[in-house]
């Protein structure tokens, strides 16, 4: 299931531009990099708040798709705690409950060398159609 979540979630275009790298994939669970880069810097030199969204988005969904079955977000809320404007963020997602219409998750996003800077929170439906289903 992982090679099969990490070539998936690769379609996503918007990720992909921002940079974003999937590392790990298992149910309930992923991680993913993005390496900061003069673009994802916003007008005061610090990362951009969508950029760190977009980051624990990307992994949200990744963890919440990893049973195979379609899960879209119904709320989604982060919080910043620290600045940075280099050097290298990861995000990864757990899952907290699952049911089967709604899961829960929280992803910690990490900075390499300051540590936590986000955490994110996000909840989805689980729809009954499967993710292999989808199409390409």
């Amino acid at each position: 299931m992982q090679d099969f979540l990490k070539k998936y979630f690769s379609r996503d275009r918007y990720a992909a531009h921002a940079g974003i790298e999937i590392l790990e994939a298992a149910p309930g669970y992923a991680k993913a990099r993005m390496v900061i880069r003069d673009f994802h810097l916003n007008g005061v030199g610090i990362v951009h708040g969508a950029a760190i969204f977009t980051l624990a988005d990307l992994v949200f969904a990744v963890a919440s798709n990893s049973h195979g079955q379609v899960a879209l977000a119904i709320n989604a809320t982060i919080s910043y705690f620290k600045a940075v404007s280099s050097g290298t963020l990861y995000a990864e997602a757990e899952e907290i409950s699952l049911s089967p219409r709604l899961a829960t998750y929280a992803i910690r996003v990490i900075h390499d060398r300051e540590g936590l800077i986000a955490l994110f929170q996000g909840t989805v439906y689980r729809k009954k159609e499967r993710l292999e289903d989808m199409g390409d």
